[in-house]
């Protein structure tokens, strides 16, 4: 799966979530880029492997691992990044400024998609 950054702004980054066959599926919001900064920031592009998890707070969900400096980074609903996360990423199903709405739908889809599976490869460019 491959997420497409394609804005930055001082409050957010956004991006477009792609299949395994790089179909578009969902949009994606972050943090800003504060250089990997803890709590603040987006994590760097590249490559990571995603492990199904149960948060605490956020109930079934994928954890991105190997982030550099970074844990407990997970997928999760939300809808502004300066609100809802703290360096996590937030699924949806359309950007609506400052940050993305139909995040439940978006989530649900997410998690569909993925049903039965584990963990998977995430790249983010």
């Amino acid at each position: 799966m491959k997420i497409i950054r394609i804005s930055y702004s001082k409050n957010a980054t956004f991006g477009v979530f792609l299949n395994e066959l790089d179909m578009p599926f969902a949009v994606t919001a972050e943090l800003p880029w504060k250089d990997n900064m803890v709590g603040l920031s987006c994590i760097p592009a590249g490559t990571y492997t995603c492990k199904r998890t149960i948060s605490p707070h956020f109930g079934e969900t994928f954890e991105i691992t190997e982030v550099p400096r970074r844990t407990h980074i997970l997928f999760h609903k939300g809808n502004i990044p300066m609100q809802d996360s703290k360096g996590c990423i937030l699924v949806g199903e359309q950007f609506e400024p400052p940050g993305i709405i139909h995040s439940g739908h978006g989530f649900g889809e997410f998690m569909s998609l993925l049903k039965g599976i584990e963990s998977f490869n995430l790249t983010i460019v």
